[in-house]
C-alpha cells in the first residue's frame, strides 16, 4: 500500500483561548480520523508573504481521552508561524498539517508520571497525562512553572481532571512571579520517592536542562525540544571560513536525492547529512529544525544504509520502513539513495 501524502488539508472547527497570547487549535483533518499517540506533534505549512514556512507544534488532545485533535499554540516573540496563526487564522479556515510524529510518547510500564512543565511545555505533557490516567492505573504528578497566574495555560482543563482522578493525579503549580525560578531543590523536592518513575520534561531550553541534571533516578527521563528553524550558512566563497579546504574532501561513493521530478547525485562527503548533500546538488527540500525533533524533512532511504545522529521525532517502526530524518541522516554506505515523498 502507497504511504499517504506527508501533509494534508484540515479545517479549524473553532479556537479556544487559552491565556492571553496562547490559542488552541481544534481541527477536523479533511482525511478523516487522524490516528496519533499522546505526546506526538504534527507540523503545520504555512506561507507567509510569498514564503513557505513549516513549524510543529504538539497535540494538547489525547485519543483515549477526546474526539476532536487539537494542537496548542503560544504567541513567542519574533515567532513568526506561531504569531501569524494566532493573528490571523479563524474558525472556518483551513491549514495544512502533516501526520502525526513523535516519540515523547507513554512507555509501557506501571512507573509513576512525573512531568515537569515549563510555560507552552504543559502542551505535550497533558496529552500524557489525559492518555495515562484513561489507559493506565498509574499515578501521575505534574510540576507546571508559569511566569505568573495569568501565563497558566490549562488551568481549567488541570483542574477537571483533578477532580476527576483525585487519588491519581496531583497538580503543582509554580509561580515565577511568587516564588522565583523553579531549583534543583524544588525539583528533588517534588520528586520526593518516586526516584523509579517515568519523568517527561517540556519547556524552556535552561528549565529542562535544570530538571535533567537535579532527577535522581534511577527512573528514565524523556525531554521534548521545541526546535527552531535553522539559519543556512551562506553560500560562495567565504561561506566556509578557513574551514573551507576541509569541507571539500570527498570519498567513494555518491549521494542521490529524489525530490519531487528532480534527481540530483552528489559525491560522498564525510559526516554530510542527506539534507547538506540535497542542499549541495541545488535542491530546495523541506526542513524547519535541523536538530532531529521536528520530522519536516523526513525522507525515505530507497539504497544504502545511514545512521541519524539524532532522532526524537521518527518511531521504531518508521525506522524500520525505511524512513530518515535526511538533517541527521548521514549515509553509512558508499553509495546511497533518498526520496523525498
Amino acid at each position: 500500500m502507497p504511504r499517504p501524502p506527508l501533509f494534508q488539508r484540515a479545517t479549524v472547527t473553532r479556537i479556544i483561548r487559552e491565556t492571553a497570547d496562547t490559542r488552541t487549535f481544534v481541527l477536523a483533518p479533511s482525511s478523516g480520523p487522524f490516528t496519533y499517540r499522546a505526546g506526538q506533534f504534527c507540523t503545520f505549512r504555512v506561507e507567509i508573504d510569498g514564503e513557505e514556512l513549516l513549524r510543529s507544534y504538539s497535540m494538547s488532545s489525547a485519543p483515549e481521552t477526546d474526539t476532536e485533535l487539537m494542537t496548542t499554540v503560544k504567541r513567542v516573540a519574533g515567532g513568526r508561524v506561531s504569531n501569524w496563526l494566532i493573528d490571523n487564522v479563524a474558525a472556518g479556515d483551513e491549514v495544512e498539517i502533516t501526520r502525526p510524529f513523535g516519540v515523547f510518547c507513554l512507555q509501557d510500564n506501571d512507573a509513576p508520571l512525573l512531568g515537569f512543565c515549563g510555560g507552552s511545555g504543559i502542551t505535550p505533557v497533558i496529552s500524557l497525562a489525559k492518555s495515562a490516567l484513561a489507559s493506565t492505573k498509574r499515578e501521575v504528578r505534574l510540576l507546571c512553572a508559569d511566569r505568573d497566574a495569568p501565563s497558566m495555560i490549562f488551568e481549567a482543563a488541570l483542574a477537571d481532571l483533578v477532580a476527576r482522578y483525585p487519588d491519581r493525579l496531583t497538580v503543582v503549580r509554580h509561580l515565577d512571579s511568587d516564588s522565583g525560578y523553579l531549583d534543583a531543590a524544588a525539583v528533588l523536592a517534588f520528586v520526593g520517592t518516586d526516584t523509579d518513575a517515568d519523568v517527561y520534561v517540556c519547556g524552556p531550553e535552561p528549565f529542562m536542562d535544570l530538571v535533567e541534571n537535579a532527577f535522581p533516578g534511577p527512573g528514565k527521563v524523556f525531554t521534548e525540544r521545541f526546535g527552531a528553524a535553522a539559519v543556512i550558512a551562506p553560500e560562495g566563497d567565504d561561506a566556509e571560513g578557513d574551514g573551507a579546504a576541509s569541507a571539500e574532501v570527498e570519498i567513494e561513493g555518491t549521494v542521490t536525492i529524489i525530490l519531487r521530478n528532480k534527481k540530483i547525485s552528489v559525491p560522498r562527503r564525510p559526516g554530510e547529512t542527506f539534507l547538506e548533500s540535497a542542499r549541495r546538488g541545488g535542491l530546495t527540500p523541506p526542513f524547519s529544525c535541523e536538530s532531529g525533533t521536528c520530522a519536516t524533512c523526513i525522507a525515505k532511504l530507497v539504497e544504502g544504509t545511514a545512521t541519524m545522529r539524532v532522532n526524537e521525532a521518527l518511531t521504531e517502526e518508521e525506522i524500520e520502513e525505511g524512513y530518515v530524518l535526511t538533517c541527521q541522516g548521514v549515509p553509512d554506505s558508499a553509495s546511497a539513495v533518498v526520496r523525498y515523498e
